[in-house]
């Protein structure tokens, strides 16, 4: 039995050295192992021996079947090793090729909207004007007619600056207890801007009427929920001119809200409200249908209204704070968010995931670089 056990073995081992290929490897294999196999018949002898041949066969068989699976798993790595080798030998890679991959990057949401709004508006002559994001108190609220009071200059709605002390305690002279010694101290101070307003004051203090303008940029308030963060995007927009009517604000922002949800039943509220720099101000309602429990701005007889954005025509303390005459020149603002803009079209719910950077938010929303906006093709993706 022990010279049949090696005879066969021998013979094995030299079949399976000479299997060309991993099919005749497997192959004997099946041969040897198989539920059918020669060795596998072995094994099911043993329970029929006694205890003593048991003793005896037993080791002399599991001997065998474990020579038969290394030899497989040493040719098998062999001929697995071989053929890497041929494959590298014949493959060549050539670097100076283009790669085929597709960019992993997209466009965002914000700078997909501002894009858009720079192409409408462009389209009814207006230039894209920007400004510092750390401003004074005087462009960003005086020259608004925003007065001292306003709840807007609030600590904690305003990121102000630490101004520097001057007197020997730490504490500046001052008759209010503010830490500011005189009204000139007062409007040097600066702090992160709470709107994009500042622009408008510095495009009429450098440039000459007419002025039309938008100023899409960052924004800062202490804020922070669902629909609010600490920096979020604005874009508002000046008309400056002669004979400037609230008709021409009501135009324009029809025209633009209809061309960037792209639909030409789009039904806008005017309602009135207040703002220190403009006289009379309007918030301004866009109609929207529900659709399967979702709301979807436009239709021609709405389910409700939406507010969008605020405007109304330029106070006349603005206009003299920039060195014009009110009663020659005459003219229209507007701001709406542009983070909000976006929630609207393209259905977000959350604004907190603008700011994340989650790849997987910024694959589902993001746009392709070739999603340029245009007004022949359509401004949206």
């Amino acid at each position: 039995m022990t010279q049949d056990l090696n005879q066969m073995r021998d013979h094995m081992l030299t079949a399976i050295a000479a299997a060309s290929g991993l099919d005749a490897l497997d192959a004997c294999r099946v041969e040897a192992l198989g539920k059918q196999g020669t060795i596998t018949a072995l094994l099911k002898t043993l329970g029929k021996m006694t205890p003593d041949e048991r003793l005896v066969q037993g080791p002399l068989i599991q001997g065998l079947r474990e020579a038969v699976a290394n030899g497989i798993a040493e040719r098998k790595a062999t001929l697995e090793r071989a053929a890497l080798d041929a494959r590298l030998a014949s493959e060549t890679l050539d670097m100076t090729l283009p790669a085929d991959a597709t960019p992993a990057g997209t466009i965002h949401p914000v700078s997909q909207v501002m894009d858009e709004l720079a192409e409408i508006f462009a389209d009814l002559g207006f230039a894209v004007a920007t400004g510092p994001e750390i401003e004074t108190d005087w462009h960003n609220f005086t020259a608004l007619n925003i007065p001292e009071t306003h709840p807007a200059r609030a600590m904690h709605d305003t990121f102000y600056f630490e101004e520097p002390r001057t007197a020997g305690d730490g504490q500046s002279p001052s008759s209010d207890g503010d830490g500011f010694a005189d009204d000139a101290a007062r409007t040097k101070r600066t702090l992160l801007r709470t709107h994009t307003s500042p622009v408008q004051i510095r495009t009429m203090l450098s440039q000459k009427p007419p002025i039309r303008i938008i100023a899409p940029g960052r924004t800062y308030r202490s804020d922070s929920d669902a629909t609010h963060t600490p920096m979020f995007h604005q874009v508002e927009g000046l008309v400056i001119d002669k004979g400037i009517t609230l008709g021409h604000l009501k135009w324009t922002l029809e025209t633009f809200v209809k061309a960037f949800f792209e639909r030409d039943d789009i039904v806008l509220r005017l309602r009135p409200s207040y703002f220190p720099f403009t006289e009379p101000s309007v918030e301004i309602d866009v109609g929207y249908t529900l659709v399967k429990g979702k709301r979807v701005v436009g239709g021609a007889e709405p389910d409700g209204w939406l507010e969008i954005l605020g405007s109304g025509m330029v106070h006349r303390k603005v206009i003299e704070a920039c060195g014009l005459d009110p009663d020659e020149w005459q003219g229209f603002a507007f701001g709406c968010g542009i983070d909000r803009l976006a929630m609207l079209k393209y259905g977000m719910d959350d604004l907190r995931p603008f700011f994340d950077g989650d790849i997987r938010w910024l694959k589902h929303y993001g746009f392709s670089s070739l999603d340029v906006p245009t007004l022949s093709g359509g401004v949206g993706a």
